[in-house]
C-alpha cells in the first residue's frame, strides 16, 4: 500500500510538472515533396515559476516520425539539437530543426511527428501532441542533365535539374527545383521557388557554369526570376513586372543567360544608403588665426 501511494504521488508530481512546461510543434506548410526540407518549430513554454535549463545533453530533445499508412519510417540519425539555453518562467523558446535528412520520408503518404523534451534536473520527459503532414508527388514540368567538375582531369559528374509543380495546401500551385544525380536515383536537394499561376509555363536554361536560370509567372502581371547553383542553393532572385513587354529568358551576345523585357523591380540593395545627420562626421574645426 505504501509503495502504491509513493508511486501515485510521483506520478501526480510528474503530471503537474508536465502541465507547467508544454511542448507544441509548428510547420510552415502541411504538404511536402519527397526529399524536401521538413522544417519543424518546437515551441517550449515554461509556466513552472522557475527557469528551465535545456540543451546540455544530446537527447534533451528527440523526435519520432511515424506513417499513418502502416509502413516503417527509418531513422537515419539523431537530429542534432545541442546548444544550452534557459527558458525563464512565463517565457517561450523555439528550437527549429529540419527532419528531412534524419528520417526516410521519400514515399508519398501521411506522416506524424512527435517531439519529446527531457528536463534532466526534474527527471521528467514531456511529449508534444503529434503534428501531421503529407508527402505528395508533384508533376514534372521540365528537366535537363548537366555536368559538375568534382576533380581535375576527371569526367564531370552527371547531375540533373528538374522543375516540379505541386499543389500547395490544396489551394495554390507552387514551383520547386530538384537537383539529383543524372539517373535521378539520388536527390541532392529539393527547394521551393515560389507560387505559380496555373496558366503559365516556366522558362528554364542552364548557363555555361551549370547554374539554372528560371523565369515563371507568379501573379497577374508579375514574374519571378531565380538563379540556382548545381548544389541547389539560390544564388539570386528578382521580380519583374509585365510592363510594355513580357519578360523572357534569352542568351545575349556574350553567352550569358539574361532576362529580356519587362521592368525589374528595385530591391533594397539597389538603393543608395542615406546616412542620418547624427551619423555624419562632425565638421573639422578651422585653425584659429593668430
Amino acid at each position: 500500500m505504501k509503495t502504491f501511494l509513493v508511486t501515485m504521488l510521483a506520478l501526480t508530481a510528474c503530471l503537474r510538472a508536465s502541465a507547467q512546461v508544454s511542448v507544441d510543434l509548428g510547420l510552415d506548410q502541411e504538404q511536402f515533396l519527397p526529399n524536401e526540407a521538413v522544417k519543424l518549430a518546437v515551441k517550449i513554454t515554461n509556466r513552472s515559476g522557475q527557469p528551465v535549463h535545456l540543451g546540455a545533453d544530446a537527447n534533451w530533445l528527440t523526435f519520432s516520425v511515424e506513417s499513418d499508412d502502416n509502413f516503417v519510417v527509418i531513422k537515419n540519425a539523431e537530429v542534432p539539437v545541442l546548444g544550452e539555453f534557459d527558458v525563464e518562467s512565463s517565457q517561450m523558446a523555439t528550437k527549429r530543426v529540419d527532419l528531412q535528412p534524419y528520417f526516410s520520408m521519400g514515399r508519398p503518404g501521411r506522416y506524424k511527428v512527435t517531439a519529446t523534451v527531457r528536463i534532466k534536473a526534474w527527471s521528467l520527459a514531456i511529449n508534444s501532441k503529434p503534428k501531421h503532414f503529407d508527402v505528395i508527388n508533384g508533376a514534372e514540368l521540365w528537366s535537363q542533365e548537366f555536368g559538375v567538375m568534382v576533380a581535375t582531369n576527371t569526367l564531370p559528374e552527371p547531375r540533373k535539374y528538374t522543375l516540379v509543380e505541386a499543389n500547395y495546401l490544396r489551394e495554390q500551385l507552387r514551383l520547386y527545383v530538384q537537383v539529383s544525380s543524372g539517373d535521378g536515383a539520388h536527390v541532392f536537394k529539393v527547394a521551393a521557388l515560389g507560387p505559380l499561376v496555373s496558366f503559365s509555363a516556366p522558362e528554364a536554361q542552364v548557363d555555361r557554369v551549370s547554374n539554372l536560370h528560371v523565369l515563371w509567372q507568379s501573379g497577374a502581371q508579375s514574374f519571378n526570376s531565380m538563379i540556382v547553383s548545381p548544389d541547389g542553393a539560390v544564388v539570386s532572385r528578382d521580380l519583374y513586372d509585365n510592363f510594355n513587354s513580357r519578360p523572357r529568358l534569352t542568351v545575349n551576345a556574350s553567352g550569358e543567360v539574361v532576362v529580356q523585357g519587362g521592368v525589374r523591380r528595385a530591391k533594397p540593395s539597389d538603393l543608395p544608403v542615406v546616412k542620418l545627420p547624427d551619423a555624419l562626421a562632425p565638421p573639422q574645426a578651422k585653425p584659429e588665426k593668430k
